[in-house]
């Protein structure tokens, strides 16, 4: 008796529809609505960066400190003592690091929100969310180690017996101002990050050259009158005289730096904004 062999029936192909990840529309908006519905996952990349930064390191938030007291010291010994640069009846160690505070705020933002999106780079082609969100955590993280340098700060202060200026309320708008200028530079060089990989090492250049090109080491008085309206395009010189006012007494900026210092950050973050989010469409695919 013969048996016959089962054909077995290769099975049919069923066909999968792609999924495509895509921004929501409106690609050349600044996205605060979206920004907003992930706000969790914001919080979430923040407090991820933070446990990364610091575990497994000997002197924990040590760190935080470490370059703006570096700075300070090199500072203080090669202008301070030899150079013997004026700054009036404020010590300079205390005049250096009062602008130390924010600029380190300022740099390592800048550097860490131009990087986010290759740090993260596994993540793009996997869901979808704002991709905006990841140069504005890397910005967040940052936000507690200034915390921590202001208090520093205070006790440098204390120690020099230096009288604490009632300006201190208004501390936290430098800040935002510091964030915004930070994170508008930050984003667009984010997105040119993802495209021309040669752009992450020009950016410790910008940021040395951007030092000097703000009154850290010297007071703003030593800039001509005639150019501090130009000098104010650079709105960390309106931060760093505003908090060396609110903190030190010190004169305040002009109101005309003030509000040319707003508007350039400004236009600064718009700028930035817009060209990422025109971008962020092929961000998956190029890196």
């Amino acid at each position: 008796m013969s048996t016959v062999a089962p054909t077995v029936q290769p099975a049919q192909s069923v066909d999968r529809p792609d999924v495509v990840i895509r921004p929501t529309r409106g690609g050349g908006s600044l996205a605060v609505h979206d920004v907003w519905r992930y706000r969790e996952l914001l919080y979430f990349l923040i407090w991820r960066d933070l446990k990364v930064r610091y575990r497994q390191t000997a002197f924990g938030v040590a760190w935080v400190v470490l370059q703006p007291l570096a700075l300070m010291l090199v500072f203080s010994l090669f202008l301070g003592q030899l150079l013997k640069v004026n700054t009036g009846s404020t010590p300079y160690p205390v005049f250096v690091f009062t602008a130390l505070v924010p600029w380190t705020l300022f740099a390592q933002s800048l550097t860490a929100s131009s990087q986010s999106l290759l740090i993260n780079a596994n993540l793009l082609g996997k869901i979808y969310f704002p991709r905006i969100i990841l140069p504005i955590s890397a910005v967040g993280s940052y936000l507690l180690d200034f915390g921590i340098s202001t208090i520093l700060l205070l006790g440098l202060m204390a120690v020099y017996g230096v009288t604490l200026h009632l300006g201190v309320l208004l501390l936290p708008l430098f800040a935002v101002l510091v964030v915004t200028t930070a994170l508008g530079v930050g984003v667009g060089l984010a997105a040119l990050n993802v495209r021309y990989r040669d752009v992450q090492s020009g950016i410790p250049l910008l940021i040395q050259l951007w030092l000097f090109a703000s009154p850290i080491a010297y007071p703003i008085t030593l800039v001509p009158e005639a150019y501090r309206a130009l000098y104010a395009l650079n709105p960390m010189v309106s931060v760093i005289g505003g908090v060396r006012w609110a903190l030190l007494g010190t004169d305040a900026p002009s109101v005309d730096s003030i509000f040319v210092s707003i508007a350039a950050a400004v236009v600064l973050l718009v700028i930035g904004v817009v060209y990422f989010r025109r971008t962020e469409r092929t961000f998956a695919d190029v890196i």
